[in-house]
């Protein structure tokens, strides 16, 4: 009996011809070949019907990842994020960061998620931030410093928020298209397959996992996720009655403190220039950002030694 290995990998041969009829015909093109590869002894009936199964389950990767799916997806991307970054062991710190943070999500277009809104600061100098699918947001000690008052705190945050809420990180782990399907696989296998292929594939499950993540951080997003997001920081400010022109000036700071070819932020967002350019188109003004003295006093308070 062949091995269902080979039937994953004929598998995805189909996914490569449906990819060329378009999504709606996914199905079908895999129905077909799984016919014939079945008449001319390439597979069983038993692994023609797996790789239906499994080609059905990639189908469905076009559709809408639940909330609790999302939910799960994004811990899996935290636990990544937060075994390359060390956590900042500084209670008061992380405790304004979620205070603020939930104050500014309440405020957004999606302000409740499955496992809700989570605020951490990560102890690195690197100037970063992530939003994991579901509401995990993570913000480095080398953002912070670059900070120079409340308004440009809650701008970042409101930044991360505007992906989780437009769901940019389940767009990019969506291309993909394999986890649901390796589960699959890996369920089906347990007819056909032994111990060690069976650990093979959950292997490959958990390292697409890790690829996806990898992917997401390394790579950023692309410009018109990053101004929808800032755009969408606009929005979230204002309705808190933040001054919209602290991410201008946020912005600014980034630009003169980023190094050209750097592994941070420079590496997978667009210029800071670029985004102000985007941010004015807003009708945002170009006044400085005003200070509240209570914000500020509150700010220093809680990262003023960051």
């Amino acid at each position: 009996m062949r091995s269902l290995r080979s039937a994953a990998v004929f598998t995805l041969f189909l996914g490569g011809l449906a990819g060329a009829h378009g999504c709606a015909s996914f199905e079908q093109v895999a129905k077909a070949g799984t016919s014939f590869a079945r008449s001319q002894g390439v597979v069983t009936e038993t692994q023609a019907q797996s790789i239906v199964k499994t080609t059905s389950a990639v189908a469905k990767t076009f559709e809408d990842i639940t909330p609790e799916q999302e939910y799960y997806i994004g811990r899996t991307v935290g636990a990544v994020i937060v075994s390359r970054y060390k956590p900042y062991a500084n209670a008061e710190a992380n405790n304004y960061l979620n205070l603020l943070g939930q104050t500014l999500a309440q405020a957004s277009d999606r302000p409740e998620t499955f496992g809700g809104y989570h605020f951490l600061i990560l102890d690195s100098g690197e100037i970063n931030a992530f939003a994991a699918p579901g509401g995990l947001i993570f913000v480095s000690r080398g953002m912070l410093r670059l900070c120079r008052s409340e308004d440009a705190v809650a701008a970042v945050l409101a930044h991360e928020i505007g992906h989780v809420q437009l769901r940019h990180g389940l767009q990019s782990i969506d291309k993909s298209r394999l986890t649901q399907a390796l589960t699959t696989i890996a369920a089906e296998s347990a007819k056909t397959m032994g111990s060690k292929e069976i650990a093979d594939l959950t292997r490959a499950f958990e390292g697409s996992i890790t690829d996806i993540t990898a992917t997401m951080i390394n790579n950023g997003y692309s410009r018109s996720f990053e101004r929808e997001a800032d755009a969408a920081a606009v929005s979230i400010l204002s309705r808190v009655g933040y001054d919209p022109e602290g991410l201008v000036a946020m912005l600014g700071e980034m630009e003169k403190n980023l190094k050209p070819g750097g592994l941070d932020f420079a590496k997978t967002h667009p210029s800071p220039k670029s985004r102000i350019d985007d941010i004015r188109s807003l009708n945002v003004g170009g006044k400085a950002a005003r200070v509240v003295a209570a914000r500020q006093a509150r700010f220093h308070k809680a990262l003023g030694n960051i």
